[in-house]
């Protein structure tokens, strides 16, 4: 298996969760937990919304469809995910970027979206 980077959100605090139910993150452990194999930045724990979900399927990544040979049940508004930085920055630029959850968007996701655009998000706001 591949060894955590530090658990620790853009605000410099321990991660949280992101959701436990369904179960995200790249080690499917309910963080936004990551490492140099993610080559994702799985990093953003953003609460989905209906018009980033049809955003994402339309850009080929079909997040509302259940897949359950890879044990994934399907997204729906107001379900929470760890989305790839990039993917959350693109949705940014295209003006369909759902909420965030600051702490418990991995610190390194500022590696692809300054955290000035993060806290545009702050779903805690």
């Amino acid at each position: 298996m591949f060894a955590k980077d530090k658990s620790e959100n853009v605000l410099g605090e321990a991660l949280e969760t992101c959701s436990e139910s369904p179960k995200t993150g790249f080690f499917r452990d309910g963080f936004c937990n990551t490492c140099d194999a993610d080559q994702g930045s799985h990093t953003v724990c953003a609460i989905m919304t209906a018009e980033f979900l049809a955003f994402s399927k339309y850009v080929g990544n079909d997040l509302s469809t259940p897949r359950p040979e890879f044990e994934f049940p399907g997204l729906k508004a107001g379900d929470s995910w760890c989305l790839c930085a990039s993917r959350f920055l693109q949705a940014h630029y295209e003006g369909c970027a759902p909420k965030v959850n600051l702490k418990s968007t991995h610190k390194r996701a500022t590696e692809i979206v300054p955290l000035e655009i993060l806290e545009i998000y702050d779903g805690s706001i």
